[in-house]
C-alpha cells in the first residue's frame, strides 16, 4: 500500500508535479480530475466520488487538492463522508495567491476575471471554444459584461504567458492586471501532508 494520493484538478497538474519532484517526494502520487470540469461544476462530486472509490484500498492516505470550485458545499459533504482532506480555499485563485491577499484584491476591484498559468495556457480551448464564443461572439458581453479587468496571477515569471494573458484580455475587451504568486499555499499543502504521514 502506497503511503499518499493527491487527487487534484487537471489544471493543477503540472504545478503539482513541480513541487512533488523539486522536494523528491517520490512516495507521493498523483491522478487528477479532468480540467474542463471548470465548466461543469456539478460533475465534481461524482467525479471525485469515483476516483477515491477506486484508490482507497492502494493507498494509506487520500487528500484533494482541490478547491470548492463551484459545487455549493457538495464536494465538502462528499469529502467528509469518505474522510478525505482536502486543501482550503473556494477556488485555486485563492490558494495560490494567498487567502487575504486574494480577498484584498476582490475587494480592490470586483469585477475581476482571474487566470492561472494553465487558463492562460489553454485559454481559447477552455473559455473561447468552452463556452462557445468562437461560434457565437456575441455572448462574450452575457458571460463577461459584468467584469471590468482580467487578472493574471501568475506561478511562473513566463512573457510568453503574459502576452497570451494580456491577448485574453484584449479577446474579452478587459482591462489586464498581472500579480505574481508563485505556487503559494499548493506547495505548503502537499508538504505538510507528506509530513503528517511520518
Amino acid at each position: 500500500m502506497r503511503p499518499l494520493l493527491i487527487i487534484a484538478c487537471g489544471a493543477l497538474a503540472r504545478e503539482i508535479g513541480w513541487v512533488i519532484d523539486a522536494n523528491g517526494l517520490d512516495d507521493v502520487d498523483l491522478t487528477c480530475l479532468p480540467a474542463e470540469l471548470h465548466n461543469r461544476p456539478d460533475r465534481i462530486p461524482d467525479e471525485m466520488r469515483h476516483k477515491i472509490d477506486a484508490n482507497q484500498d492502494k493507498y494509506a492516505r487520500i487528500v484533494a487538492l482541490y478547491a470548492d470550485c463551484g459545487t455549493g458545499g457538495e464536494l465538502d459533504a462528499l469529502l467528509a463522508e469518505k474522510n478525505v482532506e482536502r486543501i482550503g480555499g473556494a477556488h485555486c485563485y485563492a490558494f495560490y495567491a494567498g487567502e487575504d491577499t486574494f480577498s484584498q484584491m476582490h475587494e480592490d476591484e470586483l469585477g475581476t476575471f482571474y487566470v492561472t498559468d494553465y487558463l492562460v495556457r489553454f485559454f481559447d480551448r477552455l473559455m473561447i471554444k468552452g463556452l462557445g464564443l468562437d461560434r457565437h461572439p456575441e455572448l462574450r458581453d452575457m458571460y463577461f459584461g459584468n467584469y471590468t479587468r482580467l487578472m493574471y496571477l501568475a506561478q511562473t515569471d513566463d512573457q510568453a504567458l503574459k502576452d497570451e494573458a494580456q491577448a485574453a484580455a484584449d479577446k474579452l475587451g478587459l482591462q489586464y492586471a498581472y500579480h505574481f504568486t508563485g505556487y503559494g499555499g499548493l506547495g505548503d499543502f502537499i508538504t505538510h501532508q507528506v509530513a503528517k504521514g511520518h
